[in-house]
């Protein structure tokens, strides 16, 4: 499959890296065919929580921070909403938004987040012909 696909992963304070990393390979598994997935994307002051830093380097990806603006950018393309995501970050959906706005604009995503043990996930995809993010 041509293009690239992001993960957007969002996940509790404190979260333990074990619960991301096994909700990441459940949606890899769900989704089958991938392009190439290099980054875990996530709002940029959670790349500082331990959990996502350990999970990144147990999946071998590198953890990517996005702004909150690009991540505001992609919720007209949002399908689920997390009421206390959106009193936390001002965002409705964390995972889904990173998925998006990893991929770039024309990226969509494969299904809702998947949720899990404190963390979400989510995957977009792209078409080959965008420039990466």
């Amino acid at each position: 499959m041509d293009g690239l696909a992001a993960i957007g992963v969002g996940c509790r304070r404190d979260c333990p890296s074990a619960p991301i990393v096994a909700l990441v390979r459940r949606a890899l598994l769900e989704a089958g065919e991938l392009p190439s997935v290099r980054r875990l994307f996530t709002l940029a002051v959670k790349c500082e929580e331990r959990g996502l830093i350990e999970a990144a380097e147990a999946l071998g990806l590198e953890l990517a921070p996005l702004s909150y603006d690009d991540l505001a950018a992609a919720e007209p393309r949002l399908l689920t909403r997390s009421d206390a995501v959106l009193r936390r970050f001002g965002l409705p959906c964390l995972s889904e938004a990173a998925a998006l706005a990893g991929a770039g604009s024309s990226a969509k995503l494969l299904g809702p987040r998947i949720v899990g043990a404190g963390a979400t996930c989510a995957i977009a995809v792209r078409p080959s012909a965008e420039g990466a993010t």
